[in-house]
């Protein structure tokens, strides 16, 4: 009898410490996969989440729930994103966090139905949420209901205005400049102090084939940055203009 309890108690700080381990593990889980997606090492947090997290879903932190599905979309895992979104589907109702991660997971997997049906069903839709769905449908080719959902938003912010106008490139359309020129006109003054507006504006302008209206916004712009260079550059290119190049190139040169 005295040799069995002394056994037990021998053991019994093992079982302990396993169990503790484990449930240190399983409250810092969160956090360690925050860590490792911030290192871009996304195979290792779903390692982890596969090790402690799985079994224990329905019970883990939204923040936990948000960092594996992160990790799904930069790892492209489409089905294992699926599977958990199915497992916390009651989580998606009561925080905007866990919705907007999924509807992120969706757009980088090119999932785009899922995720509009996602995006459709949330009743307290986010800015990021509507930035989101435009960069999606730009992403495969739908610019017409990137734009579509832009009329939708009330106070579009300048993450908005910059995917409308990519938007409009991609169409490469005259009714898109109409809606380049429309909209540049209305937008509010300090947008422009944003030189990744001015950028965007510009390959949309060029894009949609107004080169003049392009070169006078850039030319009289204090706010250029390289990327607004670049797109200059591709778009005299593209229509063979290497007089204009030239000058671009010029102007390159003295504010470097």
């Amino acid at each position: 009898m005295a040799t069995r309890l002394l056994s037990h108690c021998v053991s019994f700080p093992k079982v302990f410490l396993k169990r503790f381990s484990n449930i240190k593990s399983y409250i810092n889980l969160g956090t360690e996969m925050k860590l490792l997606n911030d290192k871009k090492q996304f195979e290792k947090a779903l390692a982890i989440f596969d090790q402690y997290g799985i079994s224990n879903i329905l019970t883990l932190s939204n923040f936990t729930i948000t960092q594996v599905l992160k990790a799904c979309a930069h790892m492209g895992d489409l089905q294992r994103g699926k599977v958990i979104h199915n497992l916390i589907a009651s989580k998606t109702e009561n925080d905007i966090y866990v919705s907007s991660t999924l509807i992120h997971m969706y757009v980088h997997c090119a999932d785009i139905a899922s995720a509009q049906s996602l995006f459709d069903s949330t009743k307290n839709k986010t800015p990021q949420m509507y930035g989101m769905m435009m960069k999606g449908y730009i992403k495969n080719k739908q610019a017409n209901k990137a734009i579509d959902l832009f009329n939708e938003i009330q106070n579009p912010n300048d993450v908005h205005i910059i995917v409308w106008f990519n938007a409009c490139a991609q169409l490469k359309t005259k009714e898109a400049l109409d809606l380049v020129k429309k909209i540049s006109k209305q937008i509010p003054k300090s947008f422009y102090s944003n030189p990744h507006i001015l950028t965007s504006l510009l390959d949309a302008l060029m894009k949609c084939g107004d080169v003049a209206h392009a070169e006078s916004l850039f030319y009289s712009s204090k706010e250029k940055v390289l990327s607004s260079y670049g797109v200059m550059m591709k778009g005299i290119n593209r229509l063979n203009i290497f007089d204009n190049a030239e000058l671009v190139m010029s102007q390159l040169f003295i504010s470097l």
